[in-house]
Formats: C-alpha cells, sequence, structure tokens
C-alpha cells in the first residue's frame, strides 16, 4: 500500500521520470463562488477565471463521494492554541503530496521532472496567485533558498538538513517564471516525501510579504521604525516572527492553503476563511474548498470527548481515543453524528522509550544496558492491557511493522514481548539488582530505590490507563512506576535535555512501509526521537549540537540508514530494512505495547464526503489530510 516513492526509486535506477497534475479541461465554465459574488460585483475581487491559475488541479471523486456545493461552518476542537498549524496539516496544499493510494502526485506544482534521483525540476502553474491575490513565482522559491535560508541571520546553521543529500546542498536554478529547479550531487530520495509530508518542508515564501521585514530589501528607516513599534532588536528576529507558514499563526502572512487564518493569537478560537485564490476546482468547474469556514475551537483536551458526543462539533479525531467509544456510539442518536473507525498505522498505538541520553549516570547505566531493557519489556503484560482498555481488538508485541507491511516478521513482533516475569526477574538478578527496600522495591547500584517516572504530554486519559497497568506488572519484577504529566513543550523539553528517565508516546509513523520507504524512524536520526534524542540532535545539527552515538547497534542502524540512501537495488534495500528491524526487536529501544488500534472519527450528520472508512496516519496522511477536506461539503 505504501508504494509512496516508486517514482522516486524508479529515478535512483537511472532513468527519468515525468508526472504531471490533473489539468483543467479546455472548455470548462467556472462558477463563481456565492461567498465572494458581492465582492466580485463590487469590484473588490476579481471574477473566479481571474482567480484561477490557467490550468487549475481538478479534483475527481473516488468511491461514494460526491461533487459538493459550497457554503457553511465546519466545527472542530484543539486542545491548544498552537494547534491552529491543523489548518496547514489537514488543509494539505502541498507542491506534492500523497493520494489516497499513498503515492505522491504533484498538487500545488503542475508538474516535477526527476532525473538519477538528484535533479528535480519543478513547474508552476502560470496565473497560480497567493491568498492575497499577488502571483506565486518562481521568485518566492529563490527568495527562500537564498535569502531566507541560506542568510546567516536568518538561518545562523544554514540551509535546513532536509535540503541536504549526504550533508551537500543543492544547486538551485529559477529556469522562468515558473520554473525551478534542484540538483544535488548525488541521489537525493527524501526531498519529494519531505515537501509531501504532514509538516512539510516549506522551500518557497511570500517574497512580497516578507521583504518589508528582510534586511536586503527593506528601506532602512522604515524598517527601524518597525523595530521599534515591535520592540525588537534585529531585523532576523522580526522577520522570523512573522515568517510562520506552518505555525500559521500570523494572519497576514499569504498562504496556498485552501483555508486563510483570520484570527491572531491569543484566542479561544480560531477561524479559517475559504482562500479566494485556491488552486483546486470540481469537475464542474466550483471552486474548492467548499466549506466557506472552517472553526477551530480550543477546549480542555479532556473535556473534547464529551463535548464531540454532545454534538459540539461537525468533524473530530483530535483528542479522542479508543476507549471513547462506547460513549459516542451511546450518543449518536442525540448528537446528531456519527462514528467512524479508521486504522491507526502507526508501529505502535502506545509505546514506552527509556531515554539512552538521560542526564543521571545511574539511570544513564541502566537504560544503556540492553538486559535492562528486555526486562522492562518482558514485565508488561500486554494481553491483559489489550483486554482491558481496546477490548482484546488490538495487536500486541513491540514498536514495529504491521503485518499489512511486506516486511513484517513475526519475531520482530514477538521478540521479548512475551509476558514473562520469572525471566524479567532472572535478568535484572543477573544484572545484581538483587537488594531490596521494606516495600519490595530493587535498589539501584547507589542505593536509590528503582523507580522509574515516566513523562507524558498530559493529552489524553488513556496513556495514564495504560501506565497505571503497566506499573502493576512492573511491580512484580521489583520496580516502582511513576506517572509524571505536562505539556507537550515542557514534556519534550524535559526528554530532549536528558531530565526525563522514560515517556510514552506512539510508535513508528509508518507501520506499513515497504523497502522503498525510508527507514530513517530506526536509526538516531531526530531530536524528536524520544530513545536518544542528543543522538538524534547530532545528527539533525551536522555534529555541531547533541551528541554522537556511542553504541555499537545504534552506530549500525546509522550506517544502514546512511547507506539505503544510496542504493539502488531493491534486494538491498529490503536486507537494510530487515537488518535494522532486527535490531531493534534485539535491542528493545522502545518497549511497544499494542498496535493496530481504530481511531474513532466523530463525523457530524450532513457532512459529506468524509471516509467511512479510512486510515488515520500522521506522516504520510496529514490526519485527514489525504482524504482533502477541502472536498467536504454541508448538505443540511
Amino acid at each position: 500500500m505504501y508504494a509512496s516513492v516508486k517514482n522516486i526509486a524508479a529515478a535512483l535506477l537511472g532513468c527519468t521520470f515525468y508526472f504531471a497534475a490533473t489539468q483543467a479541461m479546455a472548455a470548462m465554465a467556472y462558477v463563481e463562488t456565492p461567498l465572494f459574488a458581492d465582492q466580485v460585483r463590487a469590484g473588490q475581487l476579481p471574477a473566479i477565471g481571474a482567480r484561477l491559475p490557467k490550468e487549475p488541479s481538478v479534483v475527481t471523486f473516488p468511491g461514494k463521494r460526491t461533487i459538493g456545493k459550497p457554503g457553511g461552518e465546519m466545527r472542530t476542537l484543539i486542545g491548544r492554541a498552537k494547534d491552529v498549524r491543523l489548518f496547514v496539516v489537514y488543509g494539505y496544499a502541498r507542491l506534492v503530496g500523497y493520494d489516497e493510494t499513498f503515492e505522491i502526485k504533484p498538487d500545488i506544482l503542475k508538474s516535477v521532472e526527476v532525473k538519477e534521483g538528484r535533479q528535480f525540476t519543478f513547474k508552476l502553474r502560470p496565473g497560480h496567485k497567493w491568498s492575497d491575490g499577488h502571483p506565486f513565482t518562481a521568485e518566492d522559491f529563490r527568495f527562500w533558498w537564498e535569502d531566507v535560508a541560506n542568510n546567516a541571520k536568518l538561518s545562523p546553521a544554514g540551509p535546513p538538513r532536509l535540503m541536504l543529500s549526504d550533508g551537500q546542498p543543492p544547486a538551485f536554478e529559477m529556469l522562468d517564471e515558473t520554473t525551478v529547479r534542484y540538483t544535488w550531487p548525488k541521489a537525493n530520495p527524501f526531498f519529494l516525501p519531505r515537501l509531501a509530508g504532514a509538516s512539510p518542508l516549506f522551500i518557497y515564501r511570500p517574497a512580497h510579504y516578507l521583504k518589508q521585514y528582510h534586511g536586503k530589501y527593506a528601506d532602512p528607516a522604515t524598517l527601524k521604525k518597525l523595530l521599534r513599534k515591535r520592540r525588537t532588536r534585529s531585523w532576523a528576529s522580526l522577520h522570523n516572527r512573522f515568517d510562520n507558514m506552518y505555525r500559521f499563526d500570523n494572519p497576514e502572512l499569504p498562504t496556498l492553503q485552501p483555508w486563510v487564518n483570520k484570527t491572531r493569537p491569543p484566542a479561544t478560537r480560531f477561524v479559517g476563511e475559504r482562500n479566494p485564490y485556491y488552486h483546486r476546482v470540481d469537475e464542474k468547474g466550483r471552486q474548492l474548498p467548499y466549506i466557506d469556514k472552517f472553526i477551530m475551537a480550543v477546549s480542555d483536551g479532556k473535556l473534547i470527548a464529551a463535548k464531540a458526543g454532545t454534538g459540539e462539533v461537525d468533524l473530530q479525531a483530535r483528542s479522542l481515543a479508543f476507549n471513547n467509544l462506547t460513549f459516542l456510539r451511546e450518543n449518536e442518536k442525540d448528537g446528531k453524528f456519527d462514528t467512524f473507525l479508521w486504522r491507526i498505522a502507526k508501529g505502535a498505538h502506545v509505546a514506552l522509550f527509556p531515554n539512552l541520553n538521560v542526564a543521571d549516570p545511574v539511570w544513564s547505566q541502566m537504560m544503556r544496558d540492553v538486559r535492562f531493557r528486555r526486562a522492562l519489556s518482558l514485565g508488561v503484560d500486554r494481553e491483559s492491557i489489550n483486554e482491558s482498555l481496546f477490548f482484546g481488538l488490538a495487536l500486541t508485541g513491540n514498536n514495529t511493522l504491521l503485518p499489512d507491511s511486506p516486511l513484517f516478521r513475526e519475531e520482530y513482533q514477538k521478540q521479548w514481548a512475551e509476558f514473562d516475569p520469572d525471566m524479567a526477574n532472572e535478568i535484572l538478578d543477573e544484572m545484581g539488582l538483587t537488594k531490596y527496600n521494606d516495600d519490595d522495591i530493587r535498589l539501584l547500584p547507589d542505593g536509590r530505590p528503582m523507580e522509574i517516572i515516566i513523562e507524558t504530554a498530559g493529552e489524553d486519559t488513556e496513556q495514564a490507563d495504560v501506565l497505571e497497568l503497566v506499573a502493576e506488572s512492573w511491580a512484580e519484577i521489583g520496580i516502582k512506576l511513576f506517572i509524571k504529566p505536562s505539556q507537550r513543550e515542557v514534556f519534550r523539553n524535559r526528554v530532549f535535555s536528558g531530565q526525563a528517565q522514560m515517556s510514552i508516546w506512539s510508535g513508528l509513523e509508518n507501520g506499513v512501509a515497504t523497502a522503498a520507504a525510508s527507514p530513517e524512524e530506526l536509526a538516531p536520526t531526530a531530536q524528536q526521537q524520544l530513545m536518544w534524542p542528543k543522538w538524534g540532535q547530532y545528527f539533525d545539527t551536522s555534529g555541531k549540537s547533541g551528541e554522537a552515538p556511542d553504541l555499537a547497534e545504534a552506530q549500525e542502524l546509522a550506517a544502514l540508514a546512511k547507506e539505503w540512501v544510496g542504493v539502488a537495488d531493491p534486494g538491498r534495500r529490503e536486507e537494510i530494512w530487515h537488518r535494522m528491524l532486527s535490531i531493534h526487536a534485539e535491542q528493545i529501544y522502545s518497549i511497544g505495547i499494542v498496535s493496530g488500534v481504530q481511531q474513532p472519527i466523530v463525523v457530524k450528520h450532513g457532512l459529506k464526503n468524509v471516509p467511512v472508512e479510512g486510515i488515520y496516519n500522521w506522516d504520510p496522511g496529514a490526519h485527514f489530510g489525504i482524504y482533502r477536506p477541502d472536498t467536504f461539503w454541508l448538505d443540511r
């Protein structure tokens, strides 16, 4: 199913691959959007034909989904103001994006040409405009590359690592007003998938807007006044404050997304209004999105399920868990909604992450000892957790690929993952951890009780429920578990800094990968990886920050991930995947608990084109993104 990078794989084999977006039919007559009709008549907005690109993207409707009608408001709930970025995630307008079969296709771009896996030529849609009506051109790509990514004040560390292939940046060319080219010395199989991500690499900027804050372009006197007004010392800080393509919290920043955020934080209700210059139309010439306003209201995450159950939302998945299903189903009639179940495709729905970079030297010794990690895994009663919290419908085992993946092997799922407290106790005894306190808790080598604090982002009760059950089974092996909830930023910073001993989160993003997909999740390649954040940071910053991996198996994983990038042979790529999966099964860098859990999706009666069955995944998938919420419509 996840053949998402077959185009790149083909290019790596030495061929040229060209793929183009669906184009508008020559004789198509466009239908004016009712919301904009008055503005068009008053001369405040161009007519639809002048707002659209010359060749807009024409959307077709698979399965039972239908051409819709414009209008209405769609409501959802978010747990914090920073989740306003979900306008970008769900909107899912990308240079290239995944379709529902997880193939990468042009979207904002008219076409992409790939040569030898290292040269990428992008053709823009002539006449495409930003949300403020200004032309979207090659200059927006040049501005970002030359004046942002390679500007020492705006990007002190240089271009983002995501723009490097084997440590080398690309040569950038602006061939004409609607054509740009990136050429790396070596193949870059990550480039297109990163552009298609839920949190994408934005390689363009609205240059016409941001130049007013850029020291190279702005009038010095005007810029000085702006700095004084904004109480900012440098133009770079001012520029970065307004350059929020992903955070989406600057209503003045032009966008290419289907909805434009009209609300400046702090706020408890964010309103996204349809983009009058959006590049997609349906087969009858109606401009998307269908829905006029997408409203995101901030609510305590613990209350979102209750509010969804009383009918306060039109579309909701965030902050809903499988354990909310019974409550939601009981309230469907009164709340006038349906509850769909989509399959979660992560390698683990819930996993524990021992922090191998924990600052405490004694705990560091424990976490870095594979025997200790194996004992912890053997001490988790996964079947009890599955029966108690997931009605026995989930899969139990390690954080690895799911049976849907062609790379799945049962030993990867089950190794060191069967509940065996006797063996766990034997392993801990062999480690010399044979002393106990009066509460039957083992003692660390320095005499402290073996009390593990597992940190959570505190966003739902499901993780806490899982940890309560883990605590019961770990008590059988002499380990005391404490739960420490905090806000997500605090949670991550504590992990990154080494203050956290262990954390709980979901597992591999792509649990149904093929050998053509990148295995970098299995290697220390990002600070966000909770089991080795400092090693990931070292890779993230090309050695400028963090720490180099110093365990042999982690070093091998890093080497294998690097080898995969430069290998064209599909057979060798598969071998690399299996070796990396095998290392993880043996080393237990994360302790998977359950996978294959279903995600409740609350859909208000009258909201059309939301699939009854789907895959709920962050990347690839962008949650609702691949199902194109711009095609959802209201029939009330």
